[in-house]
C-alpha cells in the first residue's frame, strides 16, 4: 500500500526547545585578579593625589613652597602607577563592558558606562599631561589648564559613580575602604605636619663665611661653600627644552661676559699681571668675577694665578643659564654682584648618563614644571633690584689701591630716578605707563613655542634672551650666518633716539638771533657768511642715561655733513654733491675724529690719563660726562663758514652714530692677542688689527637750504614732531649745558626762550621749565609766576602736579618759607591719585626729593629755639632722620644723605645733657655718618689735578669739555673732508702747524704729541661689560655731567 493511501495522521513536528544560555558573571575569577590589580593601583594612587593635592593646597594657603626631592619622588610614582595602572584598568574595561552590556539592571549598565568614561578622561588627561616630546606636547597654557582640571576633578567623580554603579548593584563592603581612608588620612597628616616645619626658602642672604672666598665682590654662596662647575655649566640641559631661548642667549652679551670675550680677556688678564706684581696674588680680580666669570668664581678655580683664562673650559661659560636663574637672593642695592646663589634643587636623574633615566627627568619636568619654575624663575628675577646687582657698580679699594670706594657704572639709580620707572619727580618727560623692570625693554617677548612660552596677545612667546641693546661687537668676532643678532640690535635701538636739525643763527655767536624752527620754511643763506647750526639730541625711549654702561669705551658721534648740490637714492644715500664741511668723519685706521662731538665719558686715571682699555684698576674721574638723561635733550652747536662759490643749495645731515668699541681699544686688543698667539676676527699676521665693528645709525635729520643768489627750488617735508616739543627739546638741551660750574649764563637765556615759545604753543612744559631755568638763575619772583601759570593747565590729563609740587618746594625754601616748602615736598612724594596708580607711578622712592624734605625738616628744627619748643624741634628732627633713612634703604651710598644724617644726629645729640646714655648713642651715630659720608666723598683736590693735566694731555677733549662747544666744520685736518674744503682760523686755506689739528692716527681726543703714546703701556683691568663711568645720580644729570666746564664758551679747532 502506498504511502499517499495511508489513513493514519501524521504527528505534529514537536516545538523547539528553548536552550538556556550559561550565567556569565559580571566579574569572572580570572577578571577579578584584573579588578584586584585596578583596586590596589588605583588605591594607591589615590593615597599618593591625597599627599601631593595635599601640599599644593598648602602652597597656596601659605604663599609658601614646601615641595622637594621627596614630593618629585612621590610625583614620580605617580606617574608610574598611571601608567601601570593603563594594562589592568584597559583588560577589566573591555571584558566587563561585554559580560554586562545587556543586563537587565540598565541603570547600572548606564552608571558603568558613565564610570567608564569618566576613567577613560582621568586616564588620557594624566597621559595628555606628561607632555611626551614629538608625541604629545601639548604647549597651549590654555589647554594644558583645562586638562589639568579634568584630571583633577575626575577621581572624585569616577568614585561618586562608581558608589551609584555598586547602588545599583551588588552592596559595597564599606569597612575596608573606610578604614583604608583613615589610615591614608592619617599618614597623610603626619607628612604634612613635618612638611610644614621646613618651606623651601629662596630669600636668604648668603652665608658671612662667603666673604672670605670671594671679597672684594659681594657676591655670596647661601651655604658659604664652593659650588660644582658642573651644576653652573649645565646649558645643554636646558637646551632640550629651551631651544629658542638657548639660541638667543648663546649670541648674547651675558653668553660671552667672561674670558671667552676678547675685549675682556685682554683687559682682566691685564689686570691680573698687575695684581700679581703689586699684590703678589689676583685677588682683587675677584671683583669683576662676581659678574662675569661666576663658573670658576664659584667653583674655586679663579683665584689660582696659573688658572689657564685661554684653555680652560670654565673660562669660556659665560653667565650660564643656571647662574642667573639660582640667584635666590639679592642682598642690597650695592651692586657688586651683591647677591645669593645656592645649587638648584633638580628632578631625579637630572644628570644621569642613562638615556632612559635621563628621558624620565624630562617628562617629570615637563609633567610637573611648577617646581623646576619655583626653583629657576623666582619672583626677584622680575624686579630691577635683580638686574642692579651687576648693572650698579663701585670700585673699592683693594683694586683701585687708592680709595675705598668710587662710583662706577650705575644703570639702576638712573632708571630709578627717572620718570620711565615711574618713581622719578623731577623728569621732563613721563611715559603713559610706566616701565617697572628691566626686562620689559631689554627681553621683549617674542614668538616661540618652547616649553616656557605663554600666550601673550594670542600667540605663544618667551622673553628675548639676546638681551637686545647695544653690544654689537660681538658679532664680529663671532659671526653667525644664521642669526642675525646685529639686526636684532638694531631693530632695537629704532626709534629710541631723535637728532633734530632745529635752527639757525647767523655768525659765530651762540647768543645771535635763532631761526626755528626749521621746515617747512628754512632760511636763504648767503655766501661766504658763518651760520650756526643748532642741533638737538633727545632720548626718546631710554628708561636710563646714554648710554650708560662701557661708556669710556663706548663711541657714540655726532657724523655732519654740508654738502653743495647734494643727490640722494631712494635708500637715502648720497649720489653726489660737494662735500663743503664735516665733522664726525672717520680716517684710514677707523678712527673717529676727535673733534666730533661724542656722546661719552673722557674718564680720566690720578694722572689725568685716558681710560683707554677697559682699565677699571685706574679709573677716578671724568673729564667730561656727555650721556643724556631719559626723557632730556642735548644741544649741539656746529659752526660752519660757508664758501664764497656757492652754485647749489646747500645740505646738512647729521647722524647720530653708535660703534661698541673706539679703534683705540680695539688696537689694544688686537695686540694682546697677537703678542699671546690668541685667534681673533680679523686680526692678520703683519697687519695692524682694524676689526670692521658695525656701525649703527641711531637717528638723522637732513635739511636742504637755498642759497642766495642760486635760481634752484628747495623742498623740505614737514617734521613729523609737534613743534612745541621741538622747542621744549631745546631748551632742555640748552638748560642742561648752561647749569655746569657756573657756565653758560647766555645759554640760559637762550633756554628761557626756548620755553617761553612753549608756553605761547599752549603747552604746560612751558612755564614749568621757565620755573626750572628762573630757579637755576636765582630769580625766584620769576619762578614763583611761572609755578602759578603752570597751575592754569592741572585739568591736563598729563599735567605733572608732582614735580610743580617739587619746584614750589625748592622756591619756598629758598625764599624761607620753609613750612610751605615741606607741605610742596610731602605733597609731591605722596602725590597720588587713580591716574597715577594707573600708570604705575610712586613717587615715595625718589630719593633725591626725600634728601630735600630732610634738609628743609632739618632747617625748620633749627627755628624752634627754646625749652618750651622741644616737643617740636624733636619731631621735626624725628621726621628728618626717617626720612634719611628712607633715602639710605634705597641708597645706602649717598654721600649727601650720609652728611645729612651726621648733622641731624648732632643736632639730637645736643637735645640731650652732655654724657647721658642718648646723647651718646646719637653723637655715635653722628660719628658713623660722617665716616660713611667721608667713604663717599670724592677726593676734590685730586680730581682738580688729574682735570688739569688731562687739559693740557687732551686738547680735543679739553674744548669738548666746556660748557657750550662750538664744533668747526671746515676744520683743517677734518677726517673725510676733502683739502679744498678745509679753512684755517685767519680765513685762509692753509692747515696750522702744531697740535692744533689732531692727527689722523690719533685716537679720541689724544693730541699730536701723544699720538705715539697708543701702544700698550700700563696693565688694565674690565671688559666689554665691566661697569667703569661716573654717572650723575642727582637731578636730571645738571651739573655733574657738565663738572668740568669752565665759564667761557669754546670753539672747537
Amino acid at each position: 500500500m502506498s504511502d499517499a493511501a495511508d489513513p493514519r495522521p501524521v504527528p505534529a513536528a514537536p516545538a523547539p526547545t528553548r536552550v538556556k544560555k550559561k550565567y556569565v558573571p559580571a566579574v569572572t575569577p580570572k577578571l577579578k585578579i584584573a579588578l584586584i590589580a585596578v583596586f590596589v593601583l588605583f588605591a594607591t594612587l589615590l593615597a599618593n593625589s591625597v599627599y601631593l593635592a595635599s601640599i599644593t593646597l598648602l602652597e597656596a594657603v601659605t604663599g609658601l613652597t614646601y615641595q622637594d626631592y621627596f614630593y618629585l619622588l612621590m610625583f614620580l610614582l605617580h606617574l608610574v602607577l598611571g601608567f601601570l595602572l593603563l594594562v589592568p584598568f584597559t583588560i577589566f574595561a573591555w571584558y566587563h563592558l561585554i559580560a554586562t552590556r545587556h543586563r537587565r539592571n540598565r541603570m547600572a549598565v548606564r552608571m558603568g558606562y558613565a564610570l567608564l568614561a569618566v576613567c577613560l578622561t582621568l586616564l588620557i588627561s594624566g597621559i595628555l599631561l606628561t607632555r611626551i616630546a614629538g608625541i604629545l606636547e601639548l604647549k597651549q597654557p590654555l589647554v594644558r589648564q583645562a586638562v589639568y582640571w579634568a584630571h583633577v576633578i575626575t577621581p572624585f567623580a569616577a568614585i561618586w559613580l562608581y558608589w551609584l554603579h555598586r547602588v545599583a548593584g551588588p552592596p559595597i563592603k564599606w569597612r575596608a575602604g573606610l578604614t583604608y581612608a583613615a589610615v591614608v588620612a592619617g599618614v597623610v597628616a603626619v607628612l604634612l605636619v613635618v612638611k610644614a616645619q621646613n618651606p623651601q626658602e629662596w630669600a636668604i642672604a648668603g652665608s658671612p663665611k662667603s666673604a672670605n672666598y670671594f671679597e672684594p665682590s659681594l657676591a655670596r654662596t647661601r651655604d658659604g661653600k664652593f659650588i660644582s662647575a658642573s651644576v653652573l655649566m649645565d646649558d645643554d640641559y636646558c637646551m632640550e627644552c629651551h631651544q629658542d631661548i638657548y639660541d638667543d642667549w648663546a649670541h648674547s652679551a651675558h653668553r660671552f661676559s667672561s674670558f671667552n670675550n676678547p675685549a675682556y680677556l685682554t683687559s682682566v688678564v691685564q689686570l691680573r699681571d698687575e695684581l700679581m706684581e703689586r699684590d703678589g696674588n689676583v685677588k682683587a680680580s675677584r671683583w669683576c668675577a662676581g659678574c662675569h666669570d661666576p663658573v670658576p668664581f664659584f667653583s674655586g678655580q679663579f683665584d689660582d694665578p696659573q688658572y689657564d683664562v685661554f684653555t680652560d673650559k670654565t673660562a669660556h661659560a659665560g653667565i650660564t643659564c643656571t647662574v642667573c636663574h639660582v640667584i635666590s637672593h639679592v642682598n642690597s642695592l650695592e651692586g657688586n654682584a651683591d647677591y645669593t646663589i645656592e645649587a638648584p634643587i633638580h628632578y631625579p636623574f637630572a644628570t644621569s648618563e642613562n638615556p632612559i633615566l635621563a628621558w624620565v627627568n624630562r617628562q617629570l619636568v615637563k609633567s610637573k614644571p611648577s617646581f623646576h619654575k619655583q626653583v629657576f624663575l623666582k619672583p626677584l628675577h622680575k624686579e630691577p633690584d635683580f638686574c642692579a646687582a651687576c648693572h650698579k657698580v663701585s670700585l673699592p679699594g683693594e683694586l683701585n689701591n687708592y680709595k675705598d670706594w668710587l662710583r662706577g657704572q650705575n644703570h639702576f639709580d638712573s632708571y630709578h630716578l627717572s620718570g620711565v620707572s615711574g618713581h622719578g619727580i623731577r623728569s621732563f618727560y613721563y611715559p603713559p605707563k610706566a616701565q617697572q623692570n628691566c626686562s620689559e625693554c631689554h627681553m621683549p617677548r617674542r614668538p616661540s613655542d618652547d616649553f616656557g612660552a605663554s600666550m601673550v596677545e594670542g600667540e605663544l612667546k618667551v622673553h628675548d634672551h639676546l638681551f637686545p641693546s647695544a653690544n654689537t661687537a660681538l658679532s664680529a668676532w663671532f659671526p653667525d650666518e644664521d642669526y642675525d643678532a646685529v639686526g636684532r640690535h638694531r631693530a632695537f635701538n629704532e626709534g629710541v633716539m631723535r637728532v633734530d636739525l632745529f635752527g639757525v643763527k647767523r655768525g659765530e655767536d651762540v647768543s645771535a638771533p635763532l631761526v626755528a624752527p626749521l621746515r617747512p620754511e628754512v632760511p636763504t643763506l648767503e655766501p661766504g657768511e658763518s651760520y650756526l647750526f643748532e642741533t638737538v639730541i633727545r632720548t626718546l625711549k631710554m628708561g636710563h642715561h646714554f648710554t650708560q654702561g662701557t661708556v669710556d669705551s663706548n663711541e657714540i658721534w655726532l657724523d655732519v655733513e654740508v654738502v653743495e648740490g647734494a643727490e640722494y637714492d631712494d635708500q637715502g644715500q648720497r649720489t653726489a654733491g660737494r662735500v663743503i664741511g664735516r665733522s664726525g668723519g672717520i680716517d684710514d685706521q677707523g678712527n673717529v675724529d676727535p673733534w666730533s662731538h661724542f656722546v661719552n665719558v673722557f674718564m680720566l686715571d690720578r694722572d689725568g690719563n685716558r681710560i683707554n682699555r677697559r682699565n677699571a684698576q685706574h679709573i677716578f674721574v671724568p673729564l667730561y660726562n656727555h650721556q643724556i638723561p631719559p626723557g632730556a635733550g642735548q644741544a649741539a652747536h656746529f659752526l660752519m663758514p660757508l664758501p664764497n662759490d656757492l652754485t647749489a643749495p646747500v645740505t646738512v645731515e647729521v647722524k647720530l652714530k653708535y660703534r661698541k668699541f673706539d679703534a683705540e681699544y680695539m688696537r689694544i686688543v688686537g695686540e694682546f692677542h697677537r703678542e699671546r698667539q690668541r685667534p681673533l676676527n680679523g686680526l692678520v699676521e703683519g697687519e695692524p688689527y682694524r676689526p670692521d665693528l658695525p656701525i649703527l645709525t641711531l637717528a638723522s635729520d637732513r635739511v636742504t637750504f637755498p642759497v642766495a643768489g642760486v635760481d634752484a627750488a628747495v623742498e623740505n617735508p614737514p617734521r613729523e614732531i609737534p613743534e612745541w616739543q621741538r622747542w621744549n627739546d631745546y631748551g632742555i638741551g640748552l638748560l642742561l649745558e648752561s647749569t655746569g660750574g657756573g657756565a653758560g649764563q647766555g645759554e640760559l637765556i637762550g633756554a628761557e626762550e626756548a620755553f617761553r615759545k612753549v608756553e605761547e604753543l599752549g603747552q604746560f612744559h612751558g612755564p614749568i621749565n621757565l620755573a626750572r631755568v628762573y630757579n637755576a638763575d636765582g630769580r625766584l619772583d620769576l619762578a614763583v609766576e611761572a609755578l602759578t601759570r603752570a597751575a592754569e593747565y592741572q585739568d591736563d590729563e598729563n599735567y605733572p602736579a608732582w614735580t610743580v609740587l617739587w619746584l614750589t618746594g625748592l622756591v619756598n625754601r629758598q625764599q624761607n618759607h620753609l613750612d610751605d616748602a615741606i607741605e610742596n615736598f610731602r605733597g609731591a612724594l605722596n602725590y597720588r591719585t587713580a591716574a597715577t596708580v594707573a600708570r604705575g607711578f610712586d613717587f615715595t622712592q625718589d630719593y633725591e626729593v626725600l634728601n630735600e624734605l630732610a634738609f628743609t625738616l632739618f632747617e625748620r628744627s633749627k627755628k624752634e629755639t627754646g625749652t618750651d619748643r622741644t616737643e617740636r624741634r624733636l619731631a621735626l628732627l624725628d621726621e628728618a632722620i626717617r626720612t634719611i633713612e628712607a633715602t639710605l634703604a634705597i641708597d645706602s651710598e649717598h654721600m649727601t644723605a650720609h652728611y645729612l644724617a651726621s648733622q641731624i644726629y648732632d643736632q639730637l645729640s645736643t637735645e640731650y645733657p652732655v654724657g647721658s646714655r642718648e646723647a651718646e648713642l646719637w653723637s655715635a651715630k653722628a660719628e658713623e655718618a660722617r665716616k660713611l659720608h667721608a667713604r663717599y666723598k670724592p677726593d676734590e683736590n685730586a680730581r682738580d689735578r688729574a682735570v688739569a693735566l688731562a687739559r693740557a694731555r687732551y686738547p680735543a677733549a679739553n674744548a669738548a669739555s666746556e660748557a657750550v662747544v662750538i664744533y668747526r666744520l671746515r676744520r683743517p685736518g677734518a677726517f673725510q673732508l676733502p683739502e679744498e674744503a678745509w679753512l684755517a682760523d685767519d680765513g685762509s686755506t692753509e692747515a696750522p702747524s702744531g697740535g692744533d689739528v689732531a692727527p689722523e692716527s690719533a685716537a679720541p681726543g689724544t693730541p699730536a704729541s701723544a699720538a705715539a703714546e697708543i701702544a700698550p703701556a700700563a696693565p688694565a683691568s674690565s671688559t666689554n661689560e665691566t661697569p667703569t663711568n661716573e654717572t650723575p645720580s642727582t637731578e636730571s644729570a645738571t651739573a655733574e655731567s657738565v663738572s668740568a666746564a669752565s665759564s667761557r664758551t669754546e670753539i672747537a679747532p
